[in-house]
């Protein structure tokens, strides 16, 4: 084998994609050339580096790179379309022989394919950057979602094709998209970026409404968490404090149930919140929180007993 042929083969020993001489061939060759047992010792020392470091590509890269190349395929096709449009009519424009009657029935058929042409979408399955009031919220579905710069949110969104959306975060539409991804129930990564994100915004009724309604119901920690904490300012309305009176009742996880004590004996006396405590002190199986709803209890001045 040259220099040449076994560059060339470098590559593909490292991947494995030769038969078995071919490699054979390579290292004999590379047993005695200095300058090609280098290239071969560099690319494998980059392959090794590739090997141990695995890459967190953006979704929204992949996306955007994805357009790129259906855009370019798309133009391809609308350039290969136009030579072959103006091939054809010129062979019609320029036929001498033919009968008068064909000319007519050809520009007909010209006219026929103009048309159809004409309703055929070119790249009708490019998505790309579009702004939020280009969405229908009741026919999309959010796949990722991603914060930006300068309260800028990025989702992907699928409606009959997939497209990725940027809007401020203020926009309606994109609130509206948010709170759909928070009750994906199948995607827990997505529902806890969309409530991260929406725990900013709980000046909204829909937004506030939509994580009372995650705090009560998500099947996720991670997600119920998220939730909890942007209704901290809330705990005073009466909404919230009753997702809080059945978080601290009913919820599995301990850290949760503890934020919920605090947050529902902040400044209150509430007669139904030393209700629900005395019921947990008669049934609680967690040691930890039966001293939490005592220490509570204590500060509210309330019997401890009474149940």
């Amino acid at each position: 084998m040259t220099c040449e042929d076994v560059r060339r083969s470098i590559p593909l020993v490292h991947y494995g994609e030769t038969s078995f001489d071919e490699e054979e061939a390579v290292h004999a060759h590379l047993g005695g050339c200095e300058a090609c047992r280098a290239e071969f010792e560099r690319e494998r020392a980059i392959h090794r580096l590739l090997d141990e470091r695995e890459l967190d590509v953006s979704p929204f890269l992949l996306r955007r790179s994805r357009d790129e190349l259906a855009g370019r395929i798309a133009a391809e096709r609308e350039r290969s379309s136009n030579s072959w449009w103006a091939g054809l009519r010129h062979a019609f424009e320029t036929t001498t022989w033919a009968p008068a009657v064909v000319k007519p029935m050809g520009a007909l058929a010209l006219i026929a394919m103009g048309f159809l042409a004409a309703r055929t979408p070119i790249g009708s399955t490019i998505g790309g950057f579009q702004s939020a009031g280009l969405v229908d919220p009741a026919n999309a579905r959010v796949r990722y979602v991603e914060p930006g710069p300068g309260g800028k949110v990025q989702l992907v969104v699928d409606e009959t094709r997939q497209r990725v959306i940027s809007g401020e975060l203020n926009d309606a539409r994109i609130q509206t998209l948010l709170v759909m991804a928070a009750k994906d129930p199948s995607d827990p990564g997505l529902r806890v970026e969309s409530v991260e994100i929406l725990k900013n915004r709980t000046e909204s009724d829909d937004v506030r409404n939509t994580l009372v309604a995650v705090l009560q119901h998500d099947a996720n920690d991670g997600v119920r968490l998220k939730a909890l904490e942007g209704l901290k300012p809330y705990s005073s309305q009466p909404d919230v404090r009753k997702a809080l009176a059945q978080v601290l009742l009913s919820d599995k996880n301990p850290g949760l149930r503890t934020q919920a004590i605090d947050l529902l004996t902040q400044n209150s006396n509430e007669e139904h919140v030393v209700g629900v405590l005395q019921e947990l002190m008669n049934r609680e199986q967690n040691g930890y929180i039966r001293l939490r709803c005592e220490k509570a209890l204590r500060q509210m001045k309330a019997s401890v007993d009474t149940y």
